[in-house]
């Protein structure tokens, strides 16, 4: 490669408003790298999990659940994170139901490689999962398809709009439970990329980050774009959850909480080996 020609580095991510807000700034080409550029690609997080399986990406958004697999080929980045601290995705029902009642029911799901999947497995792993794509999950609750949703994304701020009711809240139930964030989901880089490109694409997702936090209001209406009929306030509200200080930087918090949620996945053999979380900046 010639010195002077950037390396192409294809970064893929979700199309939720989250994560268009924090990649706003590499989209754009606000921040820009002498070293390389980067070309994005949409897709769902299952499928981003399953394509790590490939490598298929440099940069990747993945769920903390599929780290254990992807591992070998993957680091995770310290920027860019999306944390639930006392929230996160919301098992939800037609009817007001106990959590002690979800035992042994039909459970949509959004693939069973999402972190969501994981925590709802480590609260009751009695429960039959139906998977399908994470926008359809209320419609199948809706025509009785299925007993609960287990609700991502924007969904978990609009769900009572269809009159559902809420069972669980994994994020406050993990936090209660362990004391601790639930990580749900990461930027991972190869590993086969030099560590000067890895050392550039971590600080320019940092500065991405920061940028969006920075400069609010023109980040927020890029990522309108992306957030699925919702209004602006509540846009606002989701991507305020999911970009704050344990997405610019996972601290030694979001490390040791990763840990320990990837640890009781393993101990319960939902998880088939046990894998120690290494991130880079």
């Amino acid at each position: 490669m010639n010195p002077a020609t950037p390396l192409e580095i294809v970064c893929a991510h979700s199309p939720d408003s989250d994560d268009a807000f924090m990649f706003y700034a590499l989209a754009t080409r606000k921040i820009r790298s002498r070293l390389v550029t980067f070309r994005h690609v949409l897709e769902d997080i299952e499928s981003l999990n399953r394509k790590a399986f490939e490598g298929q990406y440099h940069l990747s958004a993945i769920s903390y659940h599929a780290y254990p697999y992807v591992a070998d080929k993957y680091v995770l980045m310290a920027s860019g994170s999306s944390i639930g601290d006392g929230y996160g995705p919301m098992l939800v029902a037609n009817t007001p139901m106990a959590p002690e009642e979800v035992k042994g029911k039909r459970v949509a799901i959004a693939g069973k490689l999402t972190t969501s999947w994981l925590a709802m497995q480590i609260m009751q792993p009695d429960v039959v999962p139906v998977v399908m794509p994470f926008d359809k999950v209320l419609d199948a609750l809706k025509d009785k398809a299925v007993d609960l949703a287990l609700v991502i994304h924007e969904g978990q701020l609009t769900y009572s709009r269809g009159g559902f009711h809420l069972v669980t809240d994994l994020g406050r139930w993990f936090k209660q439970e362990y004391g601790l964030p639930l990580p749900l989901g990461a930027n991972a880089l190869l590993r086969s990329i030099s560590p000067e490109i890895s050392a550039e694409c971590c600080r320019m997702m940092k500065e991405s980050i920061e940028y969006a936090l920075n400069n609010q209001e023109e980040a927020l209406n890029y990522a309108m774009q992306f957030a699925r009929d919702m209004e602006q306030p509540l846009a606002e509200k989701f991507v305020g959850m999911y970009v704050n200080h344990f997405t610019v930087d996972a601290g030694d918090i979001i490390p040791k909480a990763a840990q320990k949620l990837l640890d009781l996945g393993w101990e319960a053999g939902l998880i088939p080996h046990r894998t120690e979380v290494e991130f880079i900046r």
